[in-house]
């Protein structure tokens, strides 16, 4: 059932077979709906996480982009996570104690849902 909701958003965002990668699908997410971002600036690995809230046909889906440090920059390197709608209250709540503790607590188990996202394991 998941698959077929993404699929909908998918289609709702001009995918348009494989050609749409998952860098187009987040700047579509970012160019055309507002975001929460939580900085992280005493993290050795997260930047920032922003969240995002899109609705399509009176369907609600929830996505995180998570922004990893770059070891050898000030830039950082963008991730799109496909989480569930309590993701952002349970981050909002642990990321000030670790940002990174929080992250592999409420964000990473969604890693699968786009295939968008590292897979640290």
């Amino acid at each position: 059932m998941k698959r077929i909701y993404i699929l909908i958003f998918l289609c709702f965002m001009g995918y348009q077979g494989n050609s749409q990668s998952c860098d187009e699908l987040m700047e579509s997410i970012k160019a055309n709906n507002y975001g929460t971002t939580y900085s992280s600036y005493t993290s050795e690995a997260i930047s920032k996480v922003t969240f995002y809230e899109v609705m399509i046909d009176y369907q609600t889906y929830y996505f995180a982009i998570v922004c990893f440090k770059s070891e050898y920059s000030y830039n950082c390197s963008e991730y799109l996570y496909q989480v569930a709608s309590n993701t952002k209250l349970n981050y909002s709540l642990n990321y000030l104690d670790s940002a990174g503790k929080a992250f592999w607590k409420y964000i990473q188990p969604y890693n699968k849902n786009l295939d968008c996202a590292p897979d640290f394991e």
